[in-house]
């Protein structure tokens, strides 16, 4: 039998990860929504075949493709399940979930999962990394989607959340390392157009997130933005790699440290930097020149 829960889920060219997904959801999931941005390749075929719902829309950003789906799938079902397409319920996490909504606490009404996330086959559980607990199931109706351009999470009304311990959502990219790469590239130019942003007196007003995604926000926010720009790399890959003990991952671990928290945290550094120089040059505001280039609307006094 199946929980009464509807799974969304957000797809683009995913045919390589989709039938993975949506079999992990067997027994959990009442219902299976895939709000897909025209994929090109088998996706839409291989998710009907397996009993989903899809429905097509334009890209519009993660954050604003969510919440359409939230705003238009006319969801029922008494709780809502957000997972990726290169995502999956191992075994012990969908008995976690059955036993939960079988007997669910009173007053909870969202469920933090472990997420487990794996790089060149081998499972991260170091660098602080593993569980990472986030909110990814919730009762319907009672969260949102906040609107940010990077590291969205989902937003309760009134947050009452546990833990839900007994297994794994399992993060497991079956691209390569040119997408992987290529991938982290754009997040690095979505987070600085963030940045820019945020100091120009953009920043939305802050949500009211809950458990980990909260910590995890305020150290970024309140202690990471301000060490010195070219500390910031080394310090937090030292603090992965040495003092999470990162190096316990074997090689994968530090490939994968090495390019998550020194790489990828440096090119976001560097492409703000960059476009300092280039707004200095145009004799413009960081924030006046990405207007310009029509990333975002001019900023009305």
């Amino acid at each position: 039998m199946t929980a009464p829960v509807t799974a969304l889920i957000l797809t683009f060219n995913e045919e390589m990860h989709i039938e993975r997904c949506i079999r992990s959801l067997e027994g959990v999931a009442e219902r299976i929504c895939i709000v897909d941005s025209f994929s090109t390749d088998r996706t839409v075929e291989i998710a009907r075949d397996l009993g989903a719902e899809v429905v097509q829309n334009p890209w519009p950003g993660h954050a604003a493709q969510f919440q359409w789906g939230l705003d238009h799938l006319d969801i029922r079902t008494g709780w809502t399940l957000r997972i990726d397409a290169d995502e999956y319920l191992d075994e012990g996490l969908r008995g976690a979930i059955q036993r939960w909504l079988a007997a669910p606490e009173p007053g909870v009404n969202g469920l933090h999962l472990r997420r487990q996330i794996m790089f060149l086959g081998r499972p991260i559980r170091h660098g602080f990394f593993y569980p990472l607990h986030i909110l990814r199931l919730w009762r319907s109706g009672e969260g949102r989607m906040e609107q940010r351009r990077m590291d969205e999470h989902i937003v309760l009304r009134d947050p009452c959340t546990k833990v839900l311990e007994g297994g794994d959502l399992v993060d497991d990219n079956r691209n390569d390392l040119s997408w992987w790469t290529a991938k982290h590239n754009g997040y690095a130019t979505l987070e600085v157009i963030a940045r820019i942003e945020a100091a120009a007196g953009h920043k939305a007003a802050p949500e009211k997130l809950s458990g980990a995604a909260a910590r995890k926000r305020w150290l970024k926010e309140q202690v990471y933005t301000r060490l010195p720009a070219t500390l910031r790399a080394s310090l937090y890959f030292f603090y992965r790699y040495v003092l999470g003990r990162g190096f316990l991952d074997g090689k994968e671990g530090f490939f994968f440290h090495f390019l998550q928290a020194f790489w990828y945290r440096t090119l976001v550094e560097a492409k703000l930097y960059e476009l300092e120089l280039r707004a200095e040059a145009a004799d413009l505001s960081p924030y006046e020149l990405l207007a310009r280039e029509g990333v975002f609307e001019p900023r009305e006094d």
